[in-house]
């Protein structure tokens, strides 16, 4: 097994246009995954303006073993009314043409979120009804009226991430289920089939390349259209170690299997995550 830091995760410096999109986003109380999940790519992504917000605060009620995501369960957290316009206000000011959403999970919610997601999306699309945006979204424990509250805003994209194969759910998604993930990504199709629909697996947590390849076959059969596969970092002592860090030839090999299974569009490297150059990613799909 590869346990040393591949090189590529050396961030880049952080410049002047990504620290005028860090005060912004400070100025205005918006939170991004970007920064509370420590992505690798930040600096290079807030410099050319890709970033994904999140919303319904920076508290998460689960405690995936993977995320740098802050915790707090039984704990009622409320919801910020003004948080969509916020968000809003920052797109207009960066210029955004593609927009994404993401949350943390709140299981203390009667619809998981679902209603701010929408008021998100209505509240993007008030300042420009071409902006596209892409939500990715928790699996509202399969509450399929909360899946229809999103899908009724009409996002371009809706992303669920499975995140790891089924074996490593209970050590690494103590509170989730890997089949709940998956009717929820069916479900999304079953009710809006032209919806594009999103997915992703973070690698280097111990599964085998049988396990890769049966996930993916999972996400194939639920109507999938897109799907990320990116290299795990653990963000500190107390999360899920890394295994393995996996190279460029095995992603690619992963990517080429993916196709071969029938995924119509396929991201996948060391340094892909879930929202990672989402617009690009969308656009390979639309103009293929």
């Amino acid at each position: 097994m590869n346990n040393k830091l591949p090189s590529c995760f050396k961030q880049e410096i952080i410049d002047d246009e990504a620290l005028k999109t860090r005060a912004l986003l400070s100025e205005f109380h918006v939170n991004t995954v970007c920064q509370q999940a420590r992505c690798p790519n930040l600096n290079h992504c807030f410099k050319n303006l890709r970033l994904a917000f999140m919303i319904l605060g920076n508290t998460c009620t689960r405690n995936c073993r993977f995320c740098a995501v802050r915790k707090s369960e039984n704990v009622s957290l409320g919801i910020n009314d003004d948080e969509p316009h916020r968000i809003s206000r920052v797109v207009k000011m960066l210029g955004l043409k593609y927009v994404v959403v993401t949350s943390v999970t709140r299981d203390d919610l009667s619809d998981g979120g679902a209603a701010q997601f929408a008021k998100t999306i209505e509240a993007v699309h008030n300042i420009d009804k071409n902006i596209k945006i892409e939500v990715l979204i928790p699996d509202f424990k399969g509450d399929i009226s909360s899946l229809k509250t999103v899908i009724a805003a009409y996002p371009e994209v809706i992303a669920h991430n499975i995140e790891t194969v089924r074996r490593l759910y209970k050590a690494v998604r103590p509170q989730a289920d890997y089949r709940v993930s998956l009717d929820v990504l069916r479900r999304i199709k079953e009710i809006y089939p032209s919806l594009t629909v999103k997915s992703s697996i973070i690698l280097g947590l111990g599964e085998t390349e049988e396990e890769v390849v049966c996930a993916m076959q999972d996400l194939k059969n639920t109507g999938l259209d897109i799907l990320t596969l990116g290299q795990y970092l653990s963000p500190g002592a107390q999360h899920y170690p890394v295994k393995e860090f996996i190279n460029n030839q095995q992603f690619k090999r992963y990517k080429d299997i993916g196709l071969a299974l029938g995924l119509k569009v396929i991201s996948s490297g060391p340094l892909i995550r879930s929202s990672y150059q989402a617009e690009e990613v969308y656009k390979e799909l639309i103009y293929a």
